[in-house]
């Protein structure tokens, strides 16, 4: 089988946009490929290190909603990338090898430099986690790698990295391949992105009467001021829901009635917020039993972290013979 890897930094409980934006990519791919599914602690560190008390707790919090929605050990690899040590001493031989000019081109660097404000990004760990990026897909010689468009450089990075280490000493990694995934946009609350730093999250964890009332409150067309207003479904945020989650003959209905001001805006939402609640909450059973055994979270991560030890260490082992160390 290809190998897949792909990776979450652990930001605690998922939400709607994390359910659609990867892991229903994931529970597909888990069917075709041998996936490694790694939590991305390090990586979390790249813009967080200041404040790293709450990985560990975040960590399970996020594994347990991985589990939840049926990612299985018994099909993937599911670990914690800092327990594997191969992962760093691989990040470092390739910054050896990788030019600076290569890392500050990155497109990711220049805006989240722009962007994020109070936090001290000019760091090596910062500007250097593509490599560490590298050394997490090639470690298990991925052959393709599950991204959305605006992360297909990073992958691009990772190939001209093992093209080069290839050249210098002998072929070791395949190039691995974007695996480019249409992964569904779900609108915050607000109407931005979801997203749990924006506070306008949909929790994969919250019980109906909070799914019903976050929802019930979204952002809808801001022309329709009053009931009797007309609207327009493709400029209301709640309607890139219904898209999701809503029938054909739904969708058809609640336009139709947005439209001609025939449905209110709460009425339209209630419609599809039924099969939100309905989607969840066996997500939402599963999860409960994790969290009254945290325990077998914890053997399933000390699990798969053996299974990448054994791979990663065998590829290790090849790199160091390659190099001559």
């Amino acid at each position: 089988m290809e190998i897949i890897v792909s990776g979450m930094r652990p930001t605690g409980k998922l939400h709607l946009g994390h359910f659609h934006g990867a892991l229903v990519n994931w529970l597909r791919l888990q069917e075709q490929y041998q996936c490694y599914f790694f939590v991305a602690d390090w990586h979390a560190l790249t813009t967080d290190y200041a404040t790293p008390q709450g990985i560990r707790e975040s960590t399970l919090e996020m594994v347990m909603d991985w589990l939840a929605v049926g990612l299985d050990p018994a099909k993937s690899v599911i670990f914690r990338q800092s327990r594997v040590k191969e992962h760093a001493e691989l990040h470092l031989l390739y910054s050896m090898i990788t030019p600076v000019s290569w890392l500050e081109r990155n497109p990711t660097y220049k805006e989240q430099m722009k962007e994020i404000v109070g936090k001290d990004l000019s760091t090596y760990g910062f500007l250097g986690y593509p490599i560490l990026q590298a050394a997490d897909i090639t470690i298990y010689k991925a052959n393709r790698v599950p991204v959305g468009v605006d992360q297909a450089p990073h992958v691009e990075l990772t190939r001209e990295i093992v093209r080069r280490f290839n050249q210098l000493y002998r072929p070791v990694f395949p190039e691995p391949e974007v695996l480019l995934t249409e992964a569904q946009k779900v609108p915050g609350l607000d109407g931005r992105k979801m997203s749990k730093s924006y506070g306008n999250a949909v929790f994969l964890s919250d019980p109906p009467k909070e799914i019903d009332a976050k929802i019930s409150r979204m952002m809808t067309d801001p022309a329709r001021v009053k009931r009797t207003d007309p609207g327009e479904p493709e400029k209301c945020p709640a309607f890139q829901l219904h898209k999701i989650y809503c029938t054909p003959e739904e969708i058809e209905y609640v336009t139709k009635g947005c439209r001609t001001a025939g449905i209110g805006c709460l009425e339209c939402k209630k419609i599809m917020i039924k099969h939100v609640i309905e989607e969840l909450a066996p997500i939402r059973e599963r999860r409960a039993q994790f969290e009254n055994q945290p325990q077998k979270v914890e053997e399933i991560l000390a699990s798969g972290t053996q299974a990448a030890q054994q791979q990663a260490g065998a590829t290790l082992a090849e790199v160091r013979e390659t190099i001559g160390l």
